[in-house]
């Protein structure tokens, strides 16, 4: 690696021991190829020729937990920020591809003889998404996004990785979204509209209040399901029909001069996406079971993150719905990009996990087609924190075992 800055960051905590004595921080300043700014920090001792990245689409991942132990292991540690950071409104992952490009390139250009690429919970699909088209010959690579908008990922330098290591990872968000969206809503534009026979909250349908556990027959369960995949299709077609109705305004004010039409043509509607935490496996413990506790990342009261106005896809464009939030449309997926993934792979698992469920874990880890793959299943929660007071935390047993293996594949110089 060649020398680089070191730059003070004091805002890191991390559960553990801290930063390893020694350790090196810089901030390193990106520029996509479509020109987008991003941000990227580094930390290291030594002199490593590994970097291990972490990133999340949404996400600001600049003190993970696991940051720690990739540098005590021996390696460099290396975080960034993506151009839709804090922010659903316009996430469309095809051009986030390009974010991951820019940090890919910077590395190999700082001398990193290795890479490897960490995806933690959605960032597991976006590096598994980058690393289908890196290794695509770039005539072959994706040129639109699902909502239309075009992408140059032919002409993006786009460096391939020579490893994977999936922490707590989930299927992606489009799916997490599709298994938690809500199928009692009868009127997007009601928030509170109920259809009585798929209220996953009533007790006629097996819900109790918590912190007693649901218990949902598997008719319901199956008509709910069916049920949520036919909202999502819903969402995906008023989606489309605000991207045309847009394009035909553009078209005809280009055509007619006409202002109003100019103005609509430039109009990019927000959609509101109400009702996104109502998983039932989040609520009957029995379903897919596992060590996890009632409720949800966003917590243990199902009317409060599911009716509240945080949880996912919120707000969005009706581009960023398609490429990120629409299980049905969004390529962002492991199942369509796992088998991809041919490198060296490591897979942590956490057994109280309330995004990712054994049954999800089980099939992300089949998809992985690499034949140099090893999987542990660790205790502790989507974040890695225990399971109960007084508990050891899953992330420093997972810490340990990325050590382990990146030290074992990557041997030191």
């Amino acid at each position: 690696m060649s020398d680089t800055p070191t730059a003070g960051f004091r805002n890191a905590e991390w559960t553990m021991s801290g930063l390893p004595v020694g350790t090196q921080v810089s901030v390193q300043p990106l520029r996509t190829h479509d020109g987008a700014a991003c941000n990227g920090f580094l930390y290291w001792r030594g002199q490593p020729d590994t970097a291990v990245c972490i990133m999340h689409p949404r996400e600001f991942l600049a003190t993970h937990y696991l940051i720690p132990a990739i540098v005590e292991a021996g390696f460099a540690a290396w975080t960034q920020t993506a151009r839709s950071v804090g922010n659903d409104l316009r996430l469309e992952h095809e051009r986030a591809l390009l974010d991951v490009a820019a940090g890919q390139v910077k590395l190999r250009e700082m001398g990193f003889k290795n890479v490897v690429l960490l995806g933690n919970s959605g960032g597991a699909s976006l590096y598994s998404f980058y690393n289908k088209q890196a290794l695509l010959d770039p005539a072959a690579r994706l040129t639109h996004a699902p909502g239309g908008r075009a992408v140059d990922l032919a002409a993006a330098d786009m460096p391939p990785t020579d490893g994977f290591a999936f922490v707590s990872p989930h299927p992606g968000q489009g799916i997490v979204l599709a298994n938690a969206i809500d199928a009692s809503v009868t009127d997007e534009a009601d928030p509170l509209s109920v259809d009585a026979a798929l209220d996953p909250f009533a007790s006629q349908n097996g819900f109790e209040a918590p912190p007693e556990s649901a218990a949902y027959a598997p008719a319901f369960q199956a008509l709910y399901r069916k049920a949520q995949l036919a909202r999502v299709q819903r969402l995906d077609e008023a989606a489309r029909a605000l991207i045309n109705a847009r394009m035909e305004a553009r078209r005809r004010g280009k055509e007619s001069g006409d202002e109003r039409e100019q103005r609509l043509g430039a109009w990019n509607q927000i959609m509101t996406i109400w009702r996104t935490d109502a998983d039932l496996r989040n609520f009957d413990l029995c379903i897919d079971p596992s060590e996890r506790r009632y409720g949800s990342v966003w917590g243990a009261n199902p009317m409060a993150s599911n009716y509240g106005n945080v949880g996912f896809a919120r707000l969005c464009s009706p581009e960023a719905w398609l490429s990120t939030w629409s299980g049905l449309s969004s390529n962002a997926e492991m199942a369509k990009t796992a088998g991809a993934v041919e490198q060296p792979t490591l897979f942590i698992d956490y057994t109280g996990d309330t995004t990712s469920f054994p049954a999800d874990m089980d099939a992300m880890f089949d998809q992985l087609a690499s034949a140099d793959k090893v999987r542990h299943r660790v205790p502790g929660d989507h974040h890695g924190r225990p399971l109960a007071d007084g508990a050891p935390a899953g992330r420093d047993e997972a810490g340990r075992i990325l050590g382990d293996w990146l030290q074992d594949k990557f041997p030191l110089k």
